[in-house]
């Protein structure tokens, strides 16, 4: 017991002093298990000997995951992409795995450990991939979302390569075992039932097979419902827990029986109950649950790691890993110019998209269990992956780069001709700015739209209404709309620099002019007071405050009551806002400021006792009546 604890104590002090630290860094979580297995391991020394016996284990986090991909796929969905994934995803992956398979056979090494490698290579890092495009903001450009479909063609694809990699074993009575799982796992029982089936004829295998994934399915679509509405009538939530993973263990193990990956199974499972009303408890009872085996799996091959080889082959490593990118590149540039890309957008899903993934971690356990690759082979690629995924900052910092030199070699696209004028001008038509103008303009007061992306603007014109293509931080696109004789402008823009420039912009031109702009939070509130904004509208508040008065009327107070409250909130706190400006200090955070914290102590004692006033007239007021 003692050892146990201690080793648990190990595992989970180690992942918490990494992970955190990487993902502030931005190398994302998966490297994070990593370098936490590498410490205790290669580094310290202090864990390892059990790390196969936490590995078998660990494993079935990979089934979980898959699993949950499936449950997020949308068989609609998935239809409605078919022409992406098909074009792009299946292209890189065939084109990529033959290519990298290819070399590796003409440098000598055998079939079958070239074209595991292949498939070791094709997949990119999901989770780093999509936090870094959502981060930038690049996920709905054109390119970010190939890279999407890139990414999810990947997840599926990952399904028949864990089920191809033990038919590639070069020693056929391990290709029983997926996932590295010993013969006998599970207890005598299981070995029996798998020697039963073993001993089957070739038909009546094929057949058991057949009606196993048939029974996944038909359990899934038409049992699972029922079965779940039983167990959550018990109103135990433990036992939401039992029930999804008792379906995971039972379709992995039934798998396992007929030889075919547990993956497999699970991801089918997943993709049947897509639909499911129970989808979202389902995710919600697994997820902690995969979250940590990935972490366990993620952290006993980083431990498995042989860091004496980065000092003792690091050319050969560096040159394999940057050998992997220019590869992977190559097949994404070509991909990206047969599908139409050009310019920036295949750049960016070229440079995002040239690295290894964390699947590749999977497929190296899973091919070294078969003994596909020797040991030092394995450890080769561990490395070559490891770095390829750190390599990806440096790949998006290269697509910034290249970004910058392609906008300025490119000549500004010329702004649309303004022959519109009216009282209002609005720059900025994303969902913001859009209910401004239409309340607007519904009220028959003429609007001037201004925005820099010009699919905004075309989708605007579909519609009918106006707008005019232009970048309206520049103080000549302000004249061409007509500021001089504005009688409003709205700054709508999404982006905080560029609302604060046209800001600064306007107010120079036209000191009288009434500006109504839009805030992200309160530092920019603050930002945008000093820079000469009349009205300033945090984009989350009045949606807040809206939602604080829904839970007043449902926790004992009328109706008139919560709508009296929280117009004196709305009232009270922008007034403070004001107050709080004046004693904001650029540069400085507002917990050092001292007049600051003071001032805004007593702003919120003064909120509460004008709430409480509020209340005690209100009932008075009643009491009268």
């Amino acid at each position: 017991m003692e050892s146990l604890l201690l080793l648990a104590t190990i595992y989970l002090g180690t992942a918490v002093l990494v992970v955190p630290l990487s993902v502030r860094l931005g190398l994302g979580s998966v490297l994070g298990y990593l370098g936490a297995g590498m410490l205790m391991g290669p580094v310290l020394g202090i864990a390892g000997g059990e790390a196969m016996d936490v590995q078998h284990v660990a494993e079935f986090g990979v089934v979980m995951m898959l699993f949950l991909i499936g449950l997020e796929l949308d068989p609609k969905s998935l239809w409605e992409m078919r022409s992406r994934l098909v074009g792009l995803g299946l292209a890189q992956l065939a084109l990529t795995t033959g290519l990298i398979a290819g070399v590796l056979m003409l440098a000598g090494l055998p079939f079958q450990a070239a074209l595991t490698l292949g498939m070791i290579s094709a997949p990119s890092s999901t989770a780093i991939v999509l936090q870094t495009l959502t981060e930038k903001g690049l996920l709905r450009s054109p390119g970010g979302q190939g890279a999407f479909a890139v990414l999810l063609a990947q997840d599926i694809a990952v399904i028949p390569f864990l089920a191809i990699v033990p038919l590639l074993s070069m020693s056929p009575e391990l290709a029983a075992s997926s996932f590295g799982m010993p013969e006998g796992a599970g207890g005598d029982t299981a070995a029996e039932l798998r020697m039963l089936v073993a001993e089957l004829p070739g038909w009546a295998a094929a057949l058991l097979t057949l009606a196993i994934v048939g029974a996944i399915v038909g359990v899934g679509a038409f049992l699972a419902r029922p079965v779940f509405r039983f167990v959550h009538a018990s109103h135990l939530p433990e036992m939401g827990t039992f029930i999804a993973l008792l379906l995971i263990a039972g379709v992995a193990f039934l798998m396992l029986l007929v030889g075919l990956s547990p993956a497999l199974g699970a991801f089918v499972a997943g993709v049947v109950l897509a639909n499911s009303e129970f989808r979202h408890q389902i995710d919600a009872d697994i997820r902690p649950f995969k979250g940590l085996l990935l972490g366990l799996f993620f952290m006993t091959v980083g431990i498995g790691i042989d860091t004496g080889m980065i000092g003792a082959q690091a050319t050969n490593v560096i040159v394999l890993t940057l050998g992997l990118m220019a590869s992977k590149a190559l097949v994404l540039w070509g991909v990206a110019v047969l599908s139409g890309m050009q310019g920036r957008e295949r750049w960016l899903f070229t440079l995002s998209l040239a690295q290894a993934g964390e699947f590749g971690f999977l497929l190296i356990a899973a091919a070294a269990s078969q003994s596909i690759l020797p040991p030092q082979v394995a450890q080769t690629a561990l490395l070559v992956v490891s770095l390829s995924m750190l390599a990806t900052p440096a790949l998006f910092l290269a697509f910034d780069a290249l970004a910058r030199r392609l906008a300025a070699a490119m000549p500004d696209r010329a702004p649309d001709p303004i022959h519109a004028r009216g009282p209002v001008i609005i720059a900025g038509i994303g969902r913001f700015g859009q209910v401004v103008n239409r309340l607007v303009t519904s009220a028959g007061v003429e609007t001037v739209v201004l925005d820099s992306d010009v699919n905004a603007i075309d989708i605007l014109r579909r519609f009918g209404m106006k707008g005019f293509f232009g970048d309206p931080t520049k103080p000549e696109l302000l004249h061409a709309a007509g500021i001089e004789n504005a009688a409003v402008l709205v700054v709508a823009v999404d982006d905080r620099e560029a609302c604060l420039t046209i800001v600064r912009n306007a107010r120079h031109v036209r000191p009288d002019l009434h500006i109504v702009a839009r805030a992200r939070d309160r530092t920019h509130v603050f930002e945008l007071y000093q820079a000469g904004a009349s009205d300033i509208v945090r984009e989350l508040f009045d949606a807040s405050v809206r939602a604080g008065r829904y839970v007043l009327e449902n926790t004992g107070f009328s109706e008139g009551e919560a709508a009296r409250l929280s117009q004196t909130y709305t009232r009270i706190d922008r007034a403070a806002l004001r107050d709080l400006a004046e004693l904001w200090q650029p540069g400085t955070a507002a917990h050092l400021n001292k007049a600051y914290l003071a001032r805004s102590r007593q702003l919120d004692s003064d909120l509460e006792a004008a709430l409480a006033g509020e209340l005690d007239d209100d009932r008075a007021a009643r009491a009268a009546e």
